[in-house]
């Protein structure tokens, strides 16, 4: 079965995450969400996404395709429902298309027969459901991973409450509590917890992560592969490959790829008001109501910040921004700003290329051309943002 995960209307408000991926490469739980379908049907995937990044993430095409709402996580309900669609046959849920399928070229699919889905799915459209619908999914993941398997040991210097915990090869974790009474934990192959670090799940630790000494972790949080976590964390999702390694407070938050927090940094989470968050709606242009009272960073890729950095309540990040200085920087920093809470200027394409390339060289993996092509597209189009 060819499967093309598609970006809907929710694509644009997504971003500083879907500024450099497609929705379906978003994190949430465990697993991508192309991780998710690849693991609940059986064919071939790609994406229709924006054309800038086609060239990582291209489209393929055949004579009949099931197209699925990248945004959408799957479940039994919905899987069944979308086994049962026909072609010609349009999948949608209160005018939201969750699936369909079609013949031919994606430009050509008009006039299809809907199909009124009444069952429960869950959407990531929004930044903050990546973190307030984390709990959720990382139940999910965790049961189709683990179903029928069996888990590896812990060292005996561990303490354990509860047994929802699932260790794989090659796992090493010394003098650390983990309870798992308030939801599962998940420690992904070659990752490692350092002693006196203490866990309340849930949690996921990706593949070749460490949690560093006396690391402080509150559930529901998904911490991506490659990545190393100290301080304070609470219901926050990282993708991979960052880091944030030494003391300091992370909470309702989501950071992208690539991204470093400086020592001693703290995000506020709750305003002093109590009232509701709002963040930066790139569709809107403005600050939108989230409806949460809980809402801390949103940090698209490759940004950094300095030591000492104090993020707002409900603060936006864009793409390959650098932050650092005393104060409060403002609660919405554009894509390639450089600057702190005395003001920004515009971070020079050509040094911003140079340090991403430094950076993924870290981890043994090159910057290629269609990934500088796509930092060069994002630095030309959100120009007028700076």
């Amino acid at each position: 079965m060819n499967i093309i995960l598609f970006d809907a209307e929710s694509r644009d408000h997504l971003l500083p995450f879907t500024f450099t991926r497609p929705v379906a490469e978003i994190r949430v739980g465990i697993l991508t969400i192309r991780e998710k379908w690849e693991r609940a049907l059986s064919g071939t995937f790609s994406w229709k996404t924006e054309d800038y990044l086609s060239a990582k993430y291209p489209i393929q095409q055949s004579s009949e395709s099931l197209v699925i709402n990248a945004a959408v996580c799957p479940n039994a309900d919905l899987l069944k429902a979308i086994q049962n669609i026909k072609p010609g046959q349009q999948l949608v849920a209160n005018e939201t298309v969750l699936a369909q399928k079609v013949s031919g070229d994606f430009e050509k699919w008009l006039d299809l027969e809907k199909v009124e889905y009444e069952g429960q799915y869950t959407i990531i459209d929004r930044p903050w459901k990546i973190f307030s619908q984390n709990g959720a999914e990382l139940e999910y993941d965790f049961e189709q991973i683990t179903k029928g398997r069996v888990s590896q040991t812990l060292s005996k210097t561990n303490t354990v409450i509860g047994d929802r915990i699932f260790v794989e090869e090659g796992v090493e974790a010394e003098c650390a509590v983990f309870n798992t009474t308030t939801g599962p934990i998940y420690l992904a192959k070659n990752s490692s917890v350092l002693e006196g670090t203490v866990i309340r799940g849930g949690l996921a630790l990706g593949e070749n992560s460490q949690l560093k000494l006396a690391a402080k972790i509150y559930g529901p949080t998904t911490i991506g592969p490659h990545c190393k976590v100290g301080g304070e964390v609470n219901n926050s999702v990282i993708f991979g490959y960052s880091n944030k390694g030494h003391d300091g407070f992370l909470g309702n938050s989501v950071l992208g790829e690539w991204c470093n927090i400086g020592a001693d940094t703290n995000n506020s989470n709750l305003k002093n008001n109590y009232d509701e968050v709002k963040i930066w709606s790139y569709p809107q242009g403005r600050f939108a109501k989230t409806g949460l009272q809980f809402c801390g960073l949103m940090m698209g890729d490759h940004s950094k910040c300095g030591i000492n950095t104090m993020f707002n309540t409900g603060t936006v990040v864009g793409v390959s921004a650098n932050i650092y200085g005393g104060g409060f920087p403002r609660n919405y920093i554009p894509s390639f700003s450089w600057g702190g809470s005395g003001g920004f200027m515009d971070y020079n394409i050509d040094k911003a290329l140079a340090t991403a390339q430094r950076v993924v060289q870290r981890r043994g993996i090159s910057l290629d051309e269609k990934d500088k092509a796509i930092l060069q597209h994002i630095f030309e189009n959100t120009a007028a943002s700076r």
